[in-house]
């Protein structure tokens, strides 16, 4: 007797590193003075990174139970040669998975997201994304050089600084 051999489906699901959560909608004193929420930024990511970034807008349909996200409108900006590219937008439920690749090193990219739900609900914020060189170290200006320009480093891989 043989066995059939099946290939296996995955399931994927969004990394939970990168997810920011869209705050409560609290209420305020009727004469209260209220400051600007600080910008939702994800963590940085490399020029070379192609990954997926969540914005979960939960808060906004509390109480909801049935409505879900129906639209997404996303721009970035800068948006020219090299910047940052919106792969793809994908949806499940109150959460949007946004797949994002490029971006010039130094750059802090601004995504204008603007969600309509199944019900009429439209929400919109600024989403925050910096790109750094991760994948590249540079050495310190004071690390001990060969003649090719080498960094000449310690039994641990740190380099050797002069001086030190």
């Amino acid at each position: 007797m043989s066995a059939t051999v099946t290939p296996v489906t995955h399931v994927w699901r969004p990394s939970s590193a990168r997810c920011l959560v869209l705050d409560g909608f609290a209420p305020v004193a009727r004469g209260a003075t209220v400051a600007a929420p600080l910008p939702l930024t994800w963590p940085g990511k490399d020029p070379a990174d192609v990954l997926d970034y969540q914005f979960d807008i939960s808060a906004a349909l509390l109480g909801n139970d049935g409505d879900q996200i129906a639209s997404v409108a996303v721009t970035s900006s800068p948006a020219g040669a090299g910047d940052l590219v919106v792969n793809s937008v994908a949806a499940d439920g109150a959460v949007l998975v946004f797949w994002l690749s490029g971006g010039v090193v130094g750059t802090t990219y601004v995504l204008q997201v603007t969600v309509v739900t199944q019900a009429g609900r439209t929400v919109g914020r600024v989403l925050l994304l910096p790109v750094i060189a991760l994948a590249t170290a540079t050495a310190p200006v004071a690390a001990l050089t060969t003649n090719t320009g080498a960094v000449v480093s310690d039994q641990n891989g740190n380099p050797i600084l002069l001086g030190a």
